[in-house]
């Protein structure tokens, strides 16, 4: 047992709390973290290192935490890889700990450590590439078994996550004193401010030290700060709030973790939210990191940081240990032996890197008798699971050996600066504070305190206090003069000191992926000296943590082997999110059915009553087939459809294809400039099939567009490209060409459309409309329109087919669908009408050769198609000067052509790949692959549709189709896409 509770700390002591941690159960307050609560009650052993499955303590009191990762929860709300140190406690918590088997005290993993010389940084790039048939066998599957921390859940999230949108003047990103008073100044101005802070207690480090401010208490200082804050009908002050990225147009993201610190979120409450917010300026007061000094035996449980060690004495009430010693280098090191002191904790002794200290700390110690070693180093630790020893070199050579259950160290602080850098800003070395501060950043944010490299208390309130008079000001508000608060003094003199070198026992650089100073060394011998092939070949920097407290001392150490400045080498930066956002929460409510709200046509109950079965395309629902009892399979019922539209007639829900209505006295020439093909001088009461390119010049979409009027265009997409198309036309509209008067709005859902096809589709309308219009092929030939009104109804007719058949699309108003249904097939009860889905429709697309999705596929262009003479030659449109580069109009390019089997008794299959006869099955003779494939009734065989090389040139040759996942190799005749009634006479009785 290590770790206890003392006196004082800011927890709620009336209200105690209940958690287990690996099935044991403990206790801690209200106020506490699992962290805080776990060293109470005398917890040092946390967790297992990745890679040599080391004992592992807490190091931090924040989110830089790299040892103490925990699961937290159980069942379908089980989140690996927690850290224990903002993980806030709440009654009923359950948490494990991960990366260990059979359990944290006894890991088998641990016998990797025995194995340490071998596995050196780059050990896997040397090692696993030999015998290259080991990779898949045996490489691969031991790595990825190997890798991950804890193991999430299986089961689905069962709670809510919300997005969220917010605007203001000035965005604080921190509570400590520079946050507060930023936040203060600028909010007194009148200007709009939202404070977020991740902890659930703001105030920062006035929480966690024995400041005095303005003659009170930091921490009452903070709490009375916030309260007046909040109590400004302008600022908005966020707990428990990351500000995790910052983005382009002065957006910054936001994770809120609304009920991270409850068992289970209320009803209705979500258990996090994102929020995206934009501001006019934004005031970085993130604070800095304590960063570690690499030593032998550095890592084992008990040796923390020493403001660490402050926070959990002065915030939580906590000593992580009985008989504490202090290793540091700077002044700051010295305060937590101060406060160690102050809450009755024995300072075993002081261990200070430096020739000389200030006159003032040589008296505390004399004052205090503490053991003191000046000019000494920490050369190794002792202690199986924890902490038992230190071992001191003193500056003549002697060792020293001091009994110690925890070392408190502080090598210096970090600013973290993260935000700075996610809009492409780099990092500058100082020589002052030996850290890298904020260099080229985005004009819209400040920095402010330690996040600046002003480390003191009173620089703190100073900085940001004019952080946030100067973005008030900026933005038009008038500040009044901010009165400084007057605080304690804090000493932050420091000489660094990136590693001991005396050291022979192993010195971690980075904790969590046992990255040594050996390694480093290592990576620079073996010529990986930039910082970025560093952090790739060490792994260092490339933890759950992100090196926030490793990756500057590795650079310091590269620099020192390199002999080059640290300016010189510099340092990675870092991308967002600066923490962990679980992917729920950039999800939202967008999950499962709400990610993809199903959409239902108007006739889909009618479908349902008539036995149809569905199938999801794009956002929608649509009947892909209508089984009858008797029927014994799919291919029965596609087939019965088909036969039926070819002899009789059929009727199909087309709704879900893409309906965007266009207008504007522009309309023709937007439509000329979107289609490859000319639309401008289109007749009114006429439809034209178009094909529209990406800018690239490859295929983009395909469909019918209709001229109802002069001023007045009706264009169908297809059914999953109804989104894109319509983003594509908005853009080509506001963007490319904001001059043309043309106006464009969706209208796929407000209109239910249905084709009712086959040799007596025009008897079907005849009997549907009675004498509401001439339906004679003289009044209403093929590619005509029309617009009239039935039974006091807008309707829309168009003589289009995609069938092949003698076809017609009548369109009504949506909530009109379901009785149009009812009365198409009331009408066409005399020629057996029969309802077909969307397999029967592609059937006969295959047997008619129309291209669809599996030919869109976004890698083939208007002549792949078949199509090349549509593109104008006397226009200008998107994609015409892309599509004329070599490579798109190559020859040898694959093309469209109809394949049918030799031997009628085989299957085709889609996805088969072509092949010569007697080719071997190798990439380089690859000649192309079936892109469609269906059983053709109407031609008593399988047939589809292809991409082969040169195709329009082949019709008539044998090839093979080569299918080895199906177990396919069938000969099969290259023809015209079109085998079925090729003439198109049945379009035109």
């Amino acid at each position: 047992m290590s770790g206890f509770r003392t006196g004082g700390g800011l927890i709620n002591r009336a209200h105690r709390m209940s958690f287990t941690f690996d099935g044991r159960e403990y206790s801690g307050f209200a106020g506490d973290t699992l962290a805080s609560a776990l060293l109470a009650s005398g917890e040092t052993l946390f967790g297992r290192s990745f890679k040599y499955h080391r004992p592992r303590g807490v190091v931090t009191a924040g989110p830089e935490e790299p040892n103490a990762l925990v699961e937290m929860r159980k069942g379908a709300r089980r989140e690996p890889n927690t850290k224990a140190t903002v993980a806030e406690l709440y009654d009923g918590l359950e948490a494990s700990s991960q990366n260990r088997w059979p359990s944290l005290k006894h890991d088998v993993g641990a016998v990797t450590s025995l194995l340490a010389p071998f596995f050196v940084a780059g050990f896997y790039y040397k090692t696993f590439m030999w015998p290259a048939s080991f990779w898949e066998k045996l490489y691969e599957p031991a790595i990825r078994r190997a890798a991950g921390l804890g193991h999430a859940s299986d089961e689905p999230d069962p709670d809510r996550y919300e997005k969220a949108y917010a605007f203001c003047d000035v965005l604080v990103i921190g509570s400590g004193p520079a946050g507060l008073s930023a936040a203060l100044c600028a909010g007194r101005s009148g200007a709009r401010v939202i404070l977020a802070d991740e902890d659930f207690a703001l105030g920062g480090r006035l929480n966690a030290e024995r400041y005095e401010v303005d003659g009170i208490a930091g921490h009452k200082w903070a709490a009375g700060t916030v309260e007046e804050l909040r109590s400004l009908p302008n600022v908005i002050v966020m707990p428990r709030t990351t500000v995790f990225g910052a983005y382009d147009g002065r957006e910054f993201g936001l994770i809120e973790r609304v009920a991270d610190h409850m068992p289970v979120p209320l009803m209705h409450q979500p258990r996090q939210r994102l929020w995206r917010v934009v501001t006019k300026k934004a005031i970085l007061a993130s604070g800095s990191y304590e960063r570690p000094i690499p030593f032998g035996g550095n890592d084992r449980p008990g040796v923390m940081m020493a403001s660490a060690v402050r926070t959990y004495l002065n915030r939580y009430g906590v000593s992580p240990g009985r008989r504490v010693s202090v290793f540091t280098s700077s002044d700051d090191g010295w305060q937590t032996a101060r406060d160690l002191l102050a809450a009755g904790v024995e300072v075993a002794a002081v261990i200070d890197a430096r020739p000389k200290v200030s006159p003032a700390l040589a008296d505390f110690a004399s004052r205090e008798a503490i053991r003191r070693y000046i000019g000494s180093e920490v050369v190794a630790t002792k202690g199986r699971q924890s902490l038992s020893a230190i071992t001191v070199i003193d500056k003549t050579g002697i060792n020293h050996e001091i009994a110690a259950d925890c070392l408190a160290v502080s090598g210096g602080f970090n600013p973290n600066l993260y935000v700075t850098t996610h809009l492409g800003g780099r990092p500058k070395w100082s020589d002052v504070i030996h850290a890298f501060l904020p260099g080229t950043r985005p004009s819209h944010i400040e920095v402010a305190g330690a996040a600046n490299g002003e480390f003191s208390l009173a620089d703190a309130f100073r900085s940001g206090a004019a952080a946030g008079g100067k973005a008030a000001s900026d933005l038009g508000f008038n500040t009044s003069a901010f009165e400084l608060p007057k605080t304690s003094d804090d000493a932050v003199n420091l000489s660094p000191l990136w590693h001991v070198e005396r050291s022979r026992q192993k010195a971690f650089v980075d904790f969590q992926h046992d990255v040594t100073v050996f390694d480093v060394g290592l990576a620079k011998q073996e010529g990986f000296r930039s910082v970025e092939l560093l952090k790739r070949y060490t792994t260092l920097g490339m933890a759950t943590d992100q090196g926030k407290i490793s990756a500057v001392n590795g650079h310091a150490i590269m620099a020192a082997l390199t002999g080059k400045p640290m300016e010189e080498v510099g340092t990675t930066v870092s991308r967002p999110p600066h923490t962990p956002v679980t992917l729920a929460a950039f999800a939202g409510p967008y999950r499962g059915k709400h990610f993809q709200p199903t959409r239902r046509a108007a006739s889909h109950k009618w479908a349902e009553n008539a036995g149809a079965s569905f199938v999801e395309a794009g956002l929608w629902l649509r009947a892909d087939m209508f089984a009858r009892p008797q029927e014994k399979n799919w291919l029965e019922t596609v087939s019965r459809e088909v036969t039926a539209v070819r002899e009789s007639v059929g009727f199909c829900d087309v709704s879900t294809l893409g309906k965007i209505d266009i207008k504007g006295s522009d309309a023709g020439e937007f439509l000329n400039r979107v289609y490859i093909n000319g639309f401008g001088k289109l007749a009114v009461g006429k439809a034209r099939y178009g094909m529209m390119l990406r800018e690239d010049g490859f295929a983009f979409d395909d469909g019918t567009t209709a001229r109802f009027a002069e001023d007045h265009f009706v264009m169908s997409t297809t059914t999953a490209n109804a989104g894109p198309a319509m983003q594509h036309l908005e853009y080509c509209r506001q963007v490319l060409w904001p001059e043309l008067d043309v106006q464009i709005v969706s209208v796929t859902e407000q209109w239910a459309q249905y084709a009712v096809a086959g040799p007596n589709a025009r008897a079907v309308l005849e009997r549907l409309f009675g004498n509401a219009w001439d339906v004679s092929n003289e009044a209403l030939p093929f590619m005509g329109v029309r617009a009239f009104r039935w039974k006091e109804l807008p309707a829309r007719v168009f003589r289009i087919s995609f069938s092949g058949e003698l076809a017609y699309e009548i369109a009504v108003p949506t909530r009109y669908g379901e009785a149009l249904a009812e009365a198409i097939m009331e009408a066409g009860r005399d020629w057996k009408i029969v309802p077909y889905g969307t397999e029967a429709l592609g059937v006969m697309r295959i047997e008619k050769g129309h291209v669809a999705g599996p030919e869109l596929n976004g890698q083939t262009t208007a002549a792949d198609l078949g199509m090349g003479r549509m593109m104008s030659t006397k226009k200008d449109f998107i994609g015409r000067v892309l599509s004329g580069r070599p490579g798109m109009t190559d020859p040898d390019r694959p093309a469209v052509v109809g394949l049918k089997c030799v031997d009628p008794a085989q299957r085709l299959r889609a996805g088969a790949h072509f092949l010569m006869k007697g080719a071997e099955p190798t990439i380089e003779n690859d000649e192309g692959y079936l892109t469609s494939a269906a059983y053709s009734p109407t031609l008593s065989r399988w047939i589809g549709l292809g991409l082969i090389r040169r195709g329009p040139e082949r019709h008539g040759e044998i090839v093979r189709a080569y299918d080895p996942v199906r177990g396919g190799d069938i000969e099969v005749e290259i023809c015209s896409p079109h085998q079925v009634d090729p003439e198109g006479t049945r379009l035109h009785v």
